[in-house]
């Protein structure tokens, strides 16, 4: 029987890389604007091998970027770009269709709800809050909690002690089957791919996959 959900938060509850582009996008056409003197596509793939090197989080990532196509910081140019980034995330920041209903739905049903995320801390709040589902989940495990990503077995066992559940009571919904799936499989717990946040990832190797969240009601029957 399944006592608790286990969910990751980026493209899993909200969609992520999407927010990310649409603000990068927003960013660099900034920048560009205050006197930038580059290609913007060219620009775009420069910033996301940056990501790519340094992390999806990363404070500092335009600094890094100016530094690289710029050879130096412009803080005209660098707040710029920082204003515009921060006016299109905010503005983003809905969760995937039904997620609120889904949630809602299975806490009536008396299932307990969890958020295991490599996101820091603050932005795994203010990203939950900004949805307005915040007030839905149980405990919120992140990246500062245990100093851990998945698929380390830290952070999943964590959220077993808080919930006081056993893993095999738990069915873990993530993107990432390198990560989500991993490290859950290997405890025990039951895993669901969400397809619809990585559509390009093959071979889950989850127990369940699903192409939109609503599905979940119909794995807990």
């Amino acid at each position: 029987m399944i006592k608790a959900f286990i969910f990751d938060l980026d493209n899993t509850l909200i969609d992520f890389m999407t927010m990310k582009r649409l603000s990068c996008d927003a960013a660099i056409s900034a920048m560009i604007g205050a006197g930038l003197n580059v290609n913007k596509d060219k620009a775009m793939k420069e910033l996301f091998k940056l990501y790519d090197t340094y992390g999806l989080e990363e404070k500092t990532i335009f600094q890094k970027f100016l530094k690289k196509l710029a050879k130096r910081v412009d803080y005209e140019i660098l707040a710029s770009g920082i204003v515009a980034y921060r006016r299109v995330r905010t503005g983003f920041l809905e969760p995937y269709p039904h997620v609120g209903e889904v949630l809602f739905e299975l806490k009536k049903r008396g299932i307990k709800l969890a958020i295991v995320s490599d996101a820091p801390r603050l932005k795994a709040w203010i990203r939950l809050v900004s949805m307005k589902i915040n007030h839905l989940f149980d405990i919120v495990i992140t990246f500062d909690d245990t100093k851990e990503m998945k698929p380390s077995s830290v952070p999943f066992k964590l959220a077993f002690r808080k919930l006081k559940v056993k893993p095999q009571e738990c069915l873990m919904v993530g993107d990432r089957p390198e990560r989500d799936i991993k490290g859950a499989k290997k405890l025990g717990m039951l895993t669901c791919f969400a397809k619809y946040g990585n559509p390009t990832a093959k071979g889950s190797k989850a127990d369940y996959e699903i192409n939109d969240i609503k599905e979940l009601l119909d794995i807990v029957e």
